[in-house]
């Protein structure tokens, strides 16, 4: 990835740039800790799919969207999660399965919900919410409201058939959706030039549907949050969807399972270099809107947060087992005697 670039003119503040670099040493840092305690072996149960390297999507995305705005994403879901506002505490209570969780225990990695943030999950089928957002935008539109709902989803879904469903119902029914596509290159492990015979995901995504598309370093999170807060302006005033590839890359491999031999150590290597949360760093250090001791104690606040976290969800209750009869079905479930 190229180094994160940015406008003469910041289209942010001084404050609100600090809070985006401490959203993303939050997620980095949650991460990194969350796949130590999975590694114990007992401590996180199911599958586990890393966020390291894509910070600057989410967090620059999701910075400029309403409260009452919805935002829908795939199984790679913790920073988004937390990038809407979520607690590290709820996050980290989740994946260890307990009872004060997001989910109450019962989603586990890949089922983050918050209803009362907009934050509509988390969900393990490839593909599968892409079309529930193109609803949840249906509904916005029906009601008469302003509102718009984010979908985050994988290179790897634009092959699944009902995204191309719900892109062309996007597109003819001008629905308020925002659809990104987080490029890591890689899917669940084949790169995108073995798996794809049109590269320019614009092109099968966008292009193909008459939905405005754009590719951007989805590294670079002003440039992230200038694009999407222009998607959204375009969806309230009822001009329909936009199509977002956002070029990034994953630090991990698919999933917590997979060491990622399918890639050369320099690809790797490289990328770490261009670090795009060091990037951030240093462009707000160029515009005196920090130092290295504010950083410093980011950092330090952020790493207590997060072990705080832990610890909380450690001594926090597992979900009884009557709680397996519970949000299933909207009416109440009636054992058999």
């Amino acid at each position: 990835m190229a180094q994160a670039q940015t406008e003469a003119k910041p289209i942010v503040n001084r404050t609100q740039a600090q809070v985006w670099l401490r959203q993303m040493l939050l997620i980095r840092r949650f991460e990194e800790r969350a796949e130590m305690l999975y590694q114990k072996g007992n401590k996180i149960g199911g599958f586990f799919h890393q966020y390291s390297g894509q910070e600057p999507v989410a967090v620059g995305s999701i910075g400029v969207l309403r409260e009452d705005d919805y935002v829908i994403t795939a199984y790679r879901d913790h920073g988004h999660a937390l990038a809407r506002g979520m607690s590290a505490r709820e996050g980290m209570a989740e994946l260890l399965g307990k009872a004060t969780g997001c989910s109450k225990g019962k989603g586990g990695s890949m089922h983050f919900f918050d209803a009362e943030k907009g934050f509509l999950g988390g969900h393990a089928i490839v593909g599968s919410h892409i079309a529930l957002a193109a609803g949840v935008a249906f509904a916005m539109k029906y009601r008469g409201e302003d509102r718009v709902c984010i979908c985050y989803f994988g290179d790897g879904a634009i092959n699944q058939g009902s995204v191309h469903e719900a892109l062309n119902m996007a597109a003819l029914w001008k629905l308020p959706v925002i659809y990104v596509v987080e490029n890591n290159m890689y899917a669940m492990g084949t790169s995108l030039e073995r798996s794809t015979a049109v590269l320019d995901l614009r092109l099968r995504g966008a292009t193909a549907y008459g939905i405005p598309g754009f590719t951007i370093n989805g590294n670079d999170i002003e440039l992230m949050a200038k694009t999407t807060r222009e998607a959204a302006a375009r969806a309230r005033a009822g001009e329909g969807p936009t199509f977002i590839e956002a070029q990034t890359y994953r630090y991990k491999g698919h999933s917590i399972s997979d060491p990622g031999k399918y890639r050369h150590r320099d690809e790797l290597d490289n990328a770490v270099k261009n670090d795009p949360i060091v990037v951030y760093e240093n462009i707000l250090k160029q515009r005196g809107w920090i130092d290295d001791e504010a950083i410093e104690k980011m950092r330090q606040d952020v790493k207590a947060e997060v072990e705080e976290a832990i610890e909380f969800a450690e001594q926090s209750e597992q979900p009884p087992l009557s709680a397996l009869y519970e949000d299933i079905t909207v009416a109440t479930f009636i054992p058999q005697e």
